[in-house]
């Protein structure tokens, strides 16, 4: 089975990018891909509150997971290693669109998977980094920094999303009592 995974880190964001890379690639290769998982979650959350851990668990031997870029997978080397090596115990292959690679079983999938997760998660901290700095000055500046607000149907719930169902009630009580 061919898989399209597509993951993006906020509700803000669109996957309609990602689709459509992975559409044109299918399609520049001649096949189609028969199932997609989506999901809006940040890569730093742990693998199994993701799709893609699902998803994994569902792969068998000659099966290929296509994404857009290796950092779709995760933005951490050891969690990306681990990916790789639970698709080399199952016979699965990865392929990801930007870097024009298939990970599978040769040694030089493995290699490759070492450097991009390595850049991945490099990456990861530069945008950590650039985020807290950005705080840092408007916060210097004299402005409060409040968390994002939600809408009131995204109530995590409906996801599956527990933990952020149970959290919301009191984030959302809290700012209405000290909205200025």
């Amino acid at each position: 089975m061919i898989y399209g995974y597509i993951r993006v880190s906020t509700t803000h964001q669109n996957t309609e990018n990602q689709r459509f890379e992975l559409c044109k690639f299918a399609e520049k290769q001649g096949f189609s891909i028969e199932k997609w998982i989506t999901e809006k979650i940040s890569s730093t959350r742990a693998l199994e509150e993701r799709k893609f851990s699902s998803l994994l668990k569902k792969t068998k031997k000659g099966d290929i997971i296509i994404a857009s870029e290796i950092s779709r997978l995760g933005r951490n080397l050891l969690e990306i290693m681990d990916i790789l090596h639970f698709c080399l115990k199952r016979g699965c292959q990865i392929w990801t669109i930007k870097e024009d690679y298939k990970l599978g079983l040769d040694i030089q999938s493995k290699v490759l998977a070492v450097a991009f997760g390595l850049v991945a998660e490099f990456e990861r901290g530069l945008i950590s980094s650039r985020t807290k700095e950005a705080l840092a000055r408007v916060k210097a500046g004299g402005k409060k920094i409040r968390a994002s607000q939600h809408s009131k149907n995204d109530s995590g719930a409906e996801k599956g999303n527990t933990k952020i169902a149970k959290r919301r009630p009191k984030r959302e009580e809290y700012f209405k009592k000290n909205r200025s």
